[in-house]
């Protein structure tokens, strides 16, 4: 906590550019354009709210820990096993989105757009495919059971109390939450705009889209199983947590853009040879 800042203004400033760092999580973005995604369709109006909806859910947590730790003061200690469960939830939400992007891509005919809405998978279906708010709200929340999330919270709340009481805790925690929620409502409404340009374009670029969506889920699931299970990866990979979200946010745009111009090339290519 001496690392902390020493002045209240500081601490607030560090609290909001920290949650804009951890809405640009891999796992969030993932698991953001995954849910928007599945919703692009059939509830454009979900889709476009998915981002902010996950973080506010999981902004809940936050704000729930830092209450308790704000009220048990210096007494609070984050539980150790926190780190297995949310890297756990993690892990089956990033795995489940690939299975549905993937198998989308699969069944869709030949001449259809690729919409991800048929899975009904016992124990994660409600939830990939989720056509209600507090459904969406409720995998942010199952994010935010993780010890990096929590101990966050909790470090910020007590260092809050430093300059009054639990007020001061909840006060600094909202500004996290604000910064989280700002990357997170921006990229679930990017994402959003991105697939319905693309549905409207043409085949291809959908198709595209689910294939991306689906490797970077397996890729960032694969990447968290590594941390978990490998000291040396989660050595390397700790300070590089923008770089990997940069690369998934870079991965997605390039998919999109990639599809408009392939799909712009097949709607040319008949007119072509008509004129012919």
């Amino acid at each position: 906590m001496d690392q902390l800042p020493a002045t209240w203004t500081a601490l607030c400033l560090l609290a909001f550019v920290l949650g804009t760092r951890h809405g640009f999580d891999a796992d969030h973005l993932a698991t953001i354009d995954g849910l928007t995604r599945c919703n692009a369709r059939t509830n454009p109006r979900l889709a476009r709210a998915a981002g902010s909806l996950f973080s506010l859910g999981h902004g809940a947590v936050v704000m729930l820990v830092a209450l308790t730790a704000g009220t048990l003061s210096a007494g609070w200690q984050t539980p150790a096993w926190l780190e297995v469960t949310g890297a756990t939830v993690s892990i089956v939400f990033l795995f489940g989105l690939a299975f549905v992007n993937l198998r989308a891509v699969l069944i869709a005919g030949p001449d259809a757009i690729v919409a991800p809405t048929g899975f009904k998978a016992k124990l994660l279906g409600r939830f990939l495919t989720v056509r209600r708010p507090w459904a969406v709200a409720a995998v942010g929340a199952m994010f935010a059971l993780s010890f990096d999330t929590i101990s966050q919270a909790a470090l910020f709340a007590l260092a809050a109390t430093r300059f009054g009481g639990v007020a001061d805790a909840l006060l600094v925690a909202s500004l996290f939450v604000l910064g989280m929620l700002v990357v997170d409502g921006i990229n679930g409404v990017w994402i959003s705009q991105m697939i319905r340009r693309a549905d409207r374009t043409a085949v291809i670029a959908s198709r595209l889209m689910a294939l991306t969506v689906g490797g970077i889920s397996i890729a960032v699931g694969l990447l968290t199983v590594a941390r978990l299970t490998l000291a040396p990866v989660d050595g390397w990979i700790e300070g590089r947590d923008l770089f990997v979200s940069g690369a998934v946010v870079t991965a997605v745009l390039t998919a999109f853009t990639v599809g408009m111009l392939a799909a712009r090339r097949r709607v040319m290519r008949p007119a072509s040879a008509s004129d012919a």
